[in-house]
């Protein structure tokens, strides 16, 4: 029997249940946008890496939201900085490329899919209780293949290095920069990366609720997952090597502080096709646009080995490139794919796309007290190009996000 305490989560369970059912009549839309083109100009070839230092699965700034929206915008020539790239090839080899941009609008504002309506107002006035936990843990684990095979859990995958990931092409994976490289140099592990695709060992019985194998993916996104009985079944991963491993060098260049935190995002080509769905990539759009102003994103958090976790939440304060959140979540889920289910008027269906990636937990000073929030990497224009280019090779497949 449930106890008093779990009814008003019930409540709320119901009441976010039927929500996208009152959304969808005014059916938020995927607002597709010209982007900028990111072209490779000229490869050279760098020193070989040391992967002496292991993966830092946290990572910290002393900006915090006023002294993001502070910064100045960056010009056309810094962006060309940030935006040149490193590839780590599985050889040890390293390159660094460097680009250019075309097509590029420095303003914004003058984008209806991008340009953040916040007002600067803080919404982060929520206190922690438990580090990177928000009060109540919001989690929720996914047991059981029938769950865990099926789109969207299924993009989700780990990375050797202990951090999560998120299908985003036939062998192609996004995840966080710090994951691979620590500002400074590429850590233990990036060389011989491989990446974790999670499986039960054994076929499990079928759970006894069609509504849920059949509806569970549509209603979860709008509320808390329902009840899934837990499973002795052992978890294991089949993993797959990375081929090359791309990483902004805005992340470099920022060492992790300050701007740097705009550029932690890195994307992974494996040796082989896996055969999985991936997710695709979107343009990210201001949180007061997502529906129900959430956003939602699964990954292998530590303090649940061998487990799937998803989790959503309502998006607060954000800036052009980070969105600053209060999802629970613990280390190890740095790298998942933060995604939204929209419309797509061209499709006439609903669609979800990564429009972000966790960047983790993150801590700053402001006026001499410590603050917490948990952060991710926004999708901008500039990184849909070069993302999608680094995925494609052509860049006009990547012309609209």
């Amino acid at each position: 029997m449930r106890s008093r305490a779990a009814l008003p989560r019930l409540t709320s369970f119901l009441f976010l249940l039927f929500l996208p059912l009152a959304l969808s009549y005014s059916r938020p839309q995927w607002v597709l946008q010209r982007v900028p083109v990111v072209l490779p100009q000229q490869t050279t070839t760098q020193p070989a890496p040391h992967f002496l230092s292991p993966a830092r699965l946290e990572v910290s700034s002393r900006c915090d939201p006023e002294c993001h929206k502070r910064a100045p915008q960056p010009s056309y020539w810094d962006l060309q900085n940030l935006l040149a790239y490193e590839t780590l090839h599985s050889n040890g080899q390293l390159t660094e490329t460097a680009i250019g941009i075309y097509g590029y609008n420095p303003n914004p504002n003058t984008s209806p899919a991008y340009s953040s309506g916040s007002s600067g107002k803080s919404e982060l006035s929520h206190v922690r209780r438990k580090r990177q936990i928000f009060g109540h843990d919001g989690r929720f684990s996914i047991a059981g293949q029938n769950f865990l095979l099926k789109f969207p859990f299924s993009v989700s995958v780990k990375l050797s290095t202990g951090c999560s990931g998120t299908l985003v092409g036939n062998r192609h994976v996004l995840t966080a920069a710090h994951c691979v490289h620590d500002g400074k140099n590429y850590v233990k592990g990036a060389q011989k990366l491989r990446v974790g695709f999670l499986k039960p060992k054994q076929r499990e019985a079928h759970l006894s609720s069609s509504y849920f194998r059949t509806n569970f993916t549509n209603h979860v996104e709008g509320g808390p997952a329902p009840y899934i009985p837990p499973t002795n079944d052992k978890m294991k991963f089949q993993w797959i090597r990375a081929k090359r491993t791309h990483v902004p060098k805005g992340w470099i260049k920022g060492n992790a502080n300050d701007i740097g935190m705009d550029y932690d995002y890195a994307l992974l080509e494996l040796k082989k096709s896996h055969k999985r769905s991936h997710m695709k990539l979107g343009v990210s759009p201001p949180a007061q646009r997502l529906p129900g102003r959430r956003v939602h994103f699964s990954g292998f958090d530590n303090d649940r080995p061998g487990q799937l976790v998803y989790r959503f939440c309502r998006a607060g304060e954000e800036t052009s490139d980070l969105l600053y959140q209060h999802c629970d979540a613990q280390p190890g889920a740095s790298g998942s794919g933060v995604y939204a289910r929209m419309w797509d008027g061209r499709r006439r269906r609903w669609e979800r796309k990564v429009i972000g990636v966790f960047s983790g937990h993150q801590w700053v000073e402001r006026q001499g007290a410590s603050q917490e929030f948990n952060v991710a990497v926004r999708i901008t224009p500039l990184k849909y190009a070069q993302i999608c280019y680094w995925i494609k090779g052509n860049f006009m497949d990547c012309r609209e996000g």
